[in-house]
């Protein structure tokens, strides 16, 4: 029986006609123009992948670009602030400076620091307290004049140190202004 069916599909092998370039070309040409039309839709050409690319940096930079305006305003308005009278009476700026002094000892420290602001916050941008110059209290301005005059006129007298200086150097450049309260 094997046999029979064997030389059947032979024979319908034989019968089937192959369709062949020379015989049915516009039936390859047909599938070859699908085909083509396809790869085109599947694969992209290299510079259209290197156009999409570019354009999604180009759409990351210009979000970038949009957080850092966001930030410089916002940082702005803030030193803008900071510039500003504070409106704290000499008395409650004594009353939070012991609440700070008052959870530092508790600790067992001997020193803390009481304000960090950004160096755009003195005339020369922190420069004279960088160098320690004498009269770098006189670049102070807003906040931190209020925190240094308030140490100078109740702290001072009663043995506290109050040291400035320059404790952030982003990118080699003097950032922000630190002054630490201190009383060994």
């Amino acid at each position: 029986m094997l046999r029979s069916w064997a030389s059947c599909l032979r024979g319908i092998n034989a019968a089937i006609v192959r369709p062949t370039p020379q015989t049915h070309w516009p039936v390859f040409r047909q599938v070859e123009r699908i085909m083509t039309t396809k790869i085109d839709e599947l694969l992209p050409s290299a510079k259209d992948v290197m156009g999409k690319i570019a354009l999604a940096e180009a759409e990351d930079a210009e979000k970038q670009a949009k957080l850092r305006t966001e930030a410089d305003a916002e940082k702005k308005a803030l030193i803008d602030h900071l510039r500003q009278p504070s409106g704290v009476s000499d008395e409650e700026g004594i009353r939070r400076a012991m609440k700070i002094i008052d959870r530092a000892t508790k600790s067992r420290l001997t020193e803390v620091q009481v304000y960090r602001f950004p160096n755009q916050l003195c005339t020369d941008k922190g420069r004279a307290i960088n160098q320690q110059e004498p009269g770098w209290e006189k670049t102070l301005t807003g906040v931190p004049k209020e925190i240094y005059d308030l140490w100078h006129k109740y702290f001072r007298p009663r043995g506290y140190k109050l040291k400035v200086q320059i404790v952030d150097f982003a990118g080699g450049v003097p950032g922000d202004i630190g002054m630490t309260l201190s009383w060994s």
